[in-house]
């Protein structure tokens, strides 16, 4: 099962402090507003807000009561009014209508508005990574060797210079304790967080979302008239050991778990009076709690596999279109064969309204791939989608063309062919050049280069051994190797993007690759091999297992920051004009 890092990779920095410096500041925060208060705090913050800071910490700190942001009155009797929020205009008009409502009854209270930055659908998040980057930088010393790529990690990386060198005696003279760090943009490689994910962790959040590193299961789940809100982490040993699994792997594993906690349970027999109540007080307990979160993990695999038919409610998810199907015709896309059968399982996918997300992801994928669909199929296939799921999604087209996620190719896309013959006659600089205005007409993939040049598709004799992965495509069956991975894969054997020039040029990323080098004569060789990862825009559960299985392989620790962790399903619904 899952692989244990090698012996000679680098302990991880105490991290633990980041929680006890966020759990401050919103405590410092909150005493802005002395005295007893009640704190309205947005529905999708609460969860984050728990792992900082639980009631009984806030009940020290003189909130008398909590209250969710909702569309209806509030009916608190405090003095003072403390709002966490994200800074949208829903929340706004919320605090507006509470303190207008006050005005007219003719009642005066404080009120506090605490911000939590928006990392969705904008770029206001950019002044966020900075300022985390500076101070994991003041805390972890700074970083020797910086590399970047997009727009946005440029911008980024820039303001979190500025800030570095405002305050530059900080980190002068500290050895550094993380020697690498990866700035990606998410539009750099839109096609991963298109592909459907079959490692065990990124299934579960396809499947049920996972939210702040936890997943709520319904009563269809649990077969009881109860929800259940289950932790997904390292300290679960379990999960640990099948969160980067692919999910074929996981039901034998799971199995002979099961086996081996029924054997620990048969212990009981033979034992005397005082073993059993050892038994009893030491270990019955642990034994159900395991037994519990084990037997749901096999009928979640189960569910999601389409392998029995008890909860109808996950079957839908999975069997209103085959699985099966539906991979191999995504793998189809990935190497660029069948594109017609592709095609026309797309026009049957939304002829038969299985879902307007996962239609939309299929045709973002196919336009991808194929840098752009021709204009004949665009056509098609935006007439059917919206005869199909109604006018109302026009604008979603829009959205996907701008972002260059579902494009139709134009005369412009021809110039490929001239490029070739031009960059025989001029410099690769002028080249690069050329190319670069050419791009300016016509925004393109170029996956299908960039895959070749990075060999994002294994050639494998015979079936590839998903057991036993040989490379990071197990992530997707053996198919396809994530490009944002290949590339941090690249960059660390050359310690530069040099020999990659082709690779950023056809990423349109020519101007926002960087690299800098200018610490590393301090850095230890333990540090070298620590790397954190920032992902601007979101990373998946995909992406997170590979660098982790390329970590075991090369005696890598990978720490990962990003902006939000996404999939397929979340990506389309920041691009819909139609909300669910």
């Amino acid at each position: 099962m899952a692989l244990p890092h090698r012996p000679d990779a680098p302990e991880l920095p105490d991290f633990t402090m980041l929680k006890r410096l966020a759990r401050d500041q919103l405590i410092y925060l909150l005493e802005q507003l002395p005295g007893k208060k009640d704190l309205f705090i947005e529905a999708d913050l609460m969860s984050p807000l728990d792992r900082i800071a639980n009631v009984s910490i806030l009940k020290q700190h003189e909130v008398d009561k909590l209250y969710k942001v909702e569309n209806k009155p509030a009916l608190s009797s405090s003095e003072q009014l403390c709002f966490l929020v994200r800074p949208r205009i829903k929340n706004m008009r919320y605090i507006a209508s509470l303190v207008n409502a006050d005005k007219l009854a003719g009642r005066t209270r404080k009120y506090k508005v605490i911000f939590s930055p928006q990392k969705e659908g904008d770029q206001r998040w950019i002044n966020t990574v900075a300022q985390a980057l500076h101070l994991l930088s003041t805390l972890y010393g700074p970083f020797p060797n910086c590399y970047g790529i997009g727009r946005c990690a440029k911008m980024s990386y820039e303001l979190w210079r500025k800030l570095e060198e405002e305050e530059d005696g900080e980190t002068k003279g500290r050895r550094p304790e993380i020697g690498h760090i990866f700035l990606l943009d998410r539009d750099m490689d839109f096609v991963t967080a298109l592909c459907s994910q079959v490692v065990y962790e990124g299934l579960v959040d396809d499947t049920f979302r996972i939210k702040c590193g936890s997943v709520d299961f319904g009563p269809e789940v649990t077969s009881s008239d109860k929800s259940l809100k289950v932790l997904l982490n390292a300290e679960d040993k379990v999960f640990n050991e099948i969160r980067n699994e692919h999910f074929s792997n996981v039901f034998g594993f799971l199995s002979q778990k099961a086996r081996n906690l029924q054997a620990q349970y048969d212990r009981r027999r033979g034992m005397d009076i005082k073993q059993m109540k050892n038994f009893v007080s030491q270990e019955l307990k642990g034994l159900k709690q395991e037994h519990r979160l084990l037997s749901l993990r096999r009928f979640l695999l189960k569910s999601m596999r389409g392998d029995i038919g008890a909860c109808e409610s996950i079957m839908k998810k999975k069997t209103k279109q085959d699985f099966q199907e539906l991979i191999k015709t995504e793998h189809a896309l990935l190497e660029g064969f069948n594109i017609r059968e592709s095609t026309s399982y797309i026009e049957e996918h939304i002829d038969r309204q299985v879902s307007p997300i996962e239609s939309l992801r299929l045709m973002c994928l196919l336009s991808i791939t194929e840098n752009g669909l021709i204009p004949k199929d665009y056509r098609s296939l935006k007439t059917q989608y919206l005869q199909s799921y109604g006018p109302e999604h026009l604008l979603t087209f829009s959205n996907l063309r701008r972002a260059g996620l579902l494009t139709e190719q134009a005369p412009g896309d021809a110039l490929t062919a001239v490029e070739s013959k031009v960059s025989k006659l001029v410099t690769d600089k002028a080249a690069g050049k050329i190319t670069d205005a050419f791009s300016s007409l016509a925004k393109r993939s170029n996956f299908r280069a960039i895959s070749k040049k990075l060999n994002l598709i294994p050639r494998v004799d015979g079936e590839y051994d998903l057991k036993v992965p040989r490379d990071m495509a197990y992530v997707f069956s053996g198919a396809y190797v994530p490009l944002s991975c290949r590339i941090i894969e690249q960059v660390l054997e050359r310690r530069s993007w040099q020999g990659l020039d082709e690779v950023v040029r056809l990423l349109n990323c020519s101007e926002f690759a960087f690299t800098d080098m200018t610490k590393e004569d301090k850095a230890s060789s333990e540090s070298l091999r620590l790397i954190l990862v920032v992902f601007l825009g979101g990373c998946t559960f995909s992406e997170i297992s590979a660098l982790r299985f390329l970590g075991r392989e090369k005696g890598y620790r990978f720490i990962f920051l990003t902006t939000a962790v996404t999939n397929s399903a979340r990506l389309m619904e920041a691009m819909s004009e139609v909300k669910a």
